[in-house]
């Protein structure tokens, strides 16, 4: 089960990894125009994003143009939006888990609900964590190819932009985030205390709670009057109750009687 110290760790990780997640989601550099052959000597620098198409010129100018069109987006880039988003989503529901499941807090509930909670928020962070790479390595794979075909020309040539290497850093970080969360799943042997560190009397009481549910027809019985009863009905006691430890016992009846009376 993990530490309290390596819970504030893993929810260090996941915060960087939601922050960064959204950066990803949000910049416009997912690729970026590839200086080669006549691109070299070219005074525009052309970035595409998710939600939009940015030109930079060498002048100092910056124009954007947001991509209104969903249907006409290509598969990844549909796809791309799509996960992102809800990596973001899920990575924010898994920050508000894991506040709850962290053992240096006091709200949460107890011990076994701490460490449900904590290991909710850790499937919430390894999920956004998929969610993330997803996209970044089918953006990149697309890059890619379409640089290495030779029917592009060389003017339309992309190469992986800063906001994919962010989108990586930040699944990287989810991952690591979640993992460490996974493990503060309670075990068998996390019982509650006030059943190890308890006095007899509590748990007499808890013993006759547990009669009364699984036999709740049956008269209720005090634990004191339990324990006279059973010292009546045992017979080693029964000779103790009119006998002290200085004072003889009571004599035989029988003992008196001879078989002379008989005859």
């Amino acid at each position: 089960m993990a530490s309290a110290g390596m819970q504030i760790l893993a929810f260090v990780l996941a915060l960087l990894g939601v922050f960064g997640a959204t950066v990803a989601t949000l910049l416009p550099n997912w690729k970026v125009s590839a200086d080669v052959g006549s691109n070299i000597i070219t005074a525009i620098s052309q970035m595409q994003g998710l939600w939009m198409d940015c030109t930079w010129y060498s002048t100092g100018m910056f124009s954007c143009t947001l991509k209104y069109s969903v249907l006409s987006l290509p598969a990844y880039l549909q796809t791309a939006r799509t996960t992102m988003v809800l990596s973001c989503v899920l990575a924010a529901l898994g920050l508000c888990l894991a506040s709850l499941g962290l053992k240096c807090t006091r709200w949460g509930g107890g011990r076994r609900a701490k460490g449900r909670t904590a290991v909710a928020s850790g499937v919430c962070f390894v999920l956004a964590g998929v969610l993330c790479l997803i996209p970044a390595s089918w953006f990149t794979n697309e890059v890619i190819t379409s640089f290495l075909d030779s029917s592009v020309p060389e003017s339309s040539k992309f190469e992986p932009g800063g906001a994919v290497y962010v989108a990586f850093v930040s699944a990287g970080f989810l991952f690591a985030g979640g993992s460490i969360f996974c493990t503060s799943c309670p075990g068998k042997r996390d019982g509650p205390p006030e059943l190890i560190f308890s006095s007899p009397d509590k748990l007499q009481q808890q013993q006759q709670l547990r009669q009364e549910q699984l036999h709740p027809d049956q008269p209720q019985t005090h634990p004191e009057q339990l324990h006279t009863e059973q010292l009546h009905h045992d017979p080693l006691h029964q000779d103790q109750q009119y006998a002290g430890p200085l004072q003889p016992p009571a004599p035989d009846s029988r003992a008196g009687y001879s078989l002379q009376d008989y005859v």
